[in-house]
C-alpha cells in the first residue's frame, strides 16, 4: 500500500518536482521570524487589556500560570498600542501565503506511514499535528476577527490566546528539532535527498527560485491591500481587506474610523439628549452628577491622541478635548494620587460595555473625558455626550456614551 502510487502514502503520488528540504526551509526560516513576532505582540495585546486588573476586562479567568507576564500598561509613548496592533494583524495577513507554501511543501509527510516508528517520531508527529492545527486555527479566527466574522463558538479572546500557547509550543518543539538540520540545507549547495524529493517528478512548469518569488509576490500583495487601515487619507482606501470597509465614515471633524456605531450598541438619542443625560462620578467623599453643560463649564485640556482597535484599524492622532480623568477623581476625593476606574457606559450590547482603567492611566494627563474632538462636539457614533481618550490603550478601553465612573481600588 505504501508503495502504490495512487495512494497519498506512496513518495510517487506526490510528484511536484518543486518539493525539497532547501525550499522548505526557506519558507520555515521565514516563518520562525515572522510568527515569533506574531507571538509577542500577540501576548503584549492581550496585556493591554489589563486583564489582572478587574474581572471588567479579564477575558480568561481560568488562564491559571499563563498570565504570569501580565504587567501594568503603560500610557508612553501614546502610540504604542497602535504599533503593536498594526504589526500584529498587518504580519498575521503577510505571512498567509508562506505559511499555505510551507504546509503544502510537507504534506507528503501528514500521509506517510507507518505512522509512527519510535516513541520519538511518535511525539513529533504529535508535534507536527499540533503546529499544523493550531496554525490553521490561529490564522482563520485571526482574519475572521479583522473581518469581524465571528463565526466560531465562544469569545474570540479565550479562544485565541489558548490557541497561541498551544500553536507556539509546537512551533518551538518543532524549531528545535528541525532548525539544524533547515540550516544545513540552506548552506549545502547541492541539495540532499530526502522523502520531500519525489522519485517520480513531473515536468517543472516553474522553478523553486520563481515559486518563492510568486510566494513573496502573494505576501506583498496582502501586506499592500492590509497595511492602509493603520494610515487616514487616501492611503487606507487601499485596505481592501480592513474591518468595516476599509473607507473613513463621513467627513468633517468627525470623519474617521469607527468600532462600533451608536446604532449597533443601541444608544437612545432620548438618553444622551441634555435634559436627560448625567454623568456619575462616585467616590470616597461621595457621588456628584454632573450635566454635559457642567461638564464644559470645569478646566478643560486637549490631547493629540490615536485610536487603534484590536483587529489591526487605527487612525492618525485626533484632537481630543475634554475634562481629565485626575481631575474628576479630585471632585470625588482624590487630590493627590488618583487610583482606579471603573467605567460604565449606556451601550446596551457587544463586549465591553464597561471597562477598568489603572491608576497610571487616570493619572496620565493626557488622560481625557473628552467632549469634543477636532474642535467640533463628537458626534453620536463617536461618544456623545462623553467618551474616555487614553494615551496607548485600545480602542475598546476608550468607553463611548459613558454614564458612570466609579474611582476606587479595584
Amino acid at each position: 500500500m505504501r508503495d502504490d502510487p495512487r495512494l497519498p502514502s506512496s513518495p510517487g503520488f506526490w510528484r511536484s518536482p518543486l518539493r525539497g528540504p532547501r525550499f522548505t526551509s526557506v519558507l520555515g526560516l521565514v516563518l520562525l521570524a515572522g510568527i515569533t513576532v506574531l507571538f509577542v505582540t500577540g501576548l503584549v495585546s492581550y496585556a493591554a487589556y489589563n486583564p489582572g486588573l478587574s474581572p471588567v476586562n479579564d477575558k480568561t479567568p481560568d488562564k491559571g500560570i499563563l498570565g504570569f507576564y501580565l504587567f501594568a500598561w503603560p500610557t508612553n509613548p501614546h502610540w504604542l498600542y497602535r504599533l503593536n496592533q498594526g504589526v500584529h494583524v498587518t504580519l498575521g495577513i503577510t505571512l498567509i501565503p508562506v505559511l499555505l507554501a510551507k504546509l503544502w511543501s510537507v504534506i507528503p509527510r501528514l500521509f506517510a506511514l507507518p505512522p509512527a516508528r519510535s516513541l520519538t517520531h511518535a511525539l513529533e508527529r504529535i508535534s507536527l499535528l499540533l503546529l499544523v492545527g493550531g496554525a490553521l486555527f490561529e490564522f482563520v479566527t485571526g482574519v475572521l476577527n479583522v473581518q469581524l466574522d465571528y463565526v466560531f463558538p465562544g469569545s474570540f479572546y479565550p479562544l485565541h490566546f489558548y490557541g497561541a500557547w498551544v500553536f507556539f509550543a509546537a512551533f518551538l518543539a518543532h524549531v528545535l528539532l528541525k532548525m539544524p538540520l533547515a540550516l544545513r540545507n540552506l548552506r549545502h549547495l547541492r541539495e540532499e535527498k530526502n522523502d520531500l524529493v519525489t522519485p517520480r517528478p513531473a515536468a517543472p512548469t516553474v522553478s523553486r527560485r520563481g515559486a518563492l518569488w510568486f510566494v513573496g509576490g502573494g505576501s506583498l500583495l496582502l501586506f499592500a491591500t492590509t497595511v492602509g487601515q493603520n494610515f487616514d487619507g487616501l492611503l487606507r482606501r487601499t485596505a481592501l481587506l480592513a474591518p468595516h470597509g476599509g473607507g473613513d465614515p463621513g467627513s468633517g471633524p468627525n470623519g474617521f474610523q469607527i468600532n462600533k456605531t451608536a446604532a449597533y450598541a443601541g444608544i437612545d438619542t432620548a438618553e444622551t439628549g441634555e435634559d436627560a443625560w448625567r454623568l456619575v462620578v462616585t467616590g470616597p467623599a461621595g457621588t456628584v452628577r454632573l450635566s454635559r453643560a457642567q461638564l464644559a463649564g470645569l478646566p478643560l485640556h486637549s490631547s493629540a491622541l490615536p485610536i487603534a482597535c484590536v483587529e489591526g484599524w487605527s487612525t492618525s492622532d485626533q484632537w481630543w478635548r475634554g475634562v481629565r480623568l485626575r481631575d474628576l477623581a479630585a471632585l470625588v476625593g482624590y487630590d493627590d494620587d488618583p487610583p482606579d476606574v471603573f467605567v460604565e457606559s449606556l451601550q446596551r450590547r457587544g463586549a465591553f460595555r464597561s471597562a477598568a482603567l489603572r491608576a497610571n492611566q487616570v493619572a496620565d494627563p493626557r488622560s481625557l473625558l473628552a467632549l469634543y474632538v477636532n474642535g467640533e462636539e463628537l458626534s453620536p457614533d463617536h461618544g456623545y455626550p462623553a467618551r474616555i481618550i487614553v494615551p496607548a490603550a485600545p480602542g475598546v478601553l476608550n468607553t463611548k456614551w459613558v454614564a458612570r465612573m466609579t474611582f476606587g481600588d479595584l
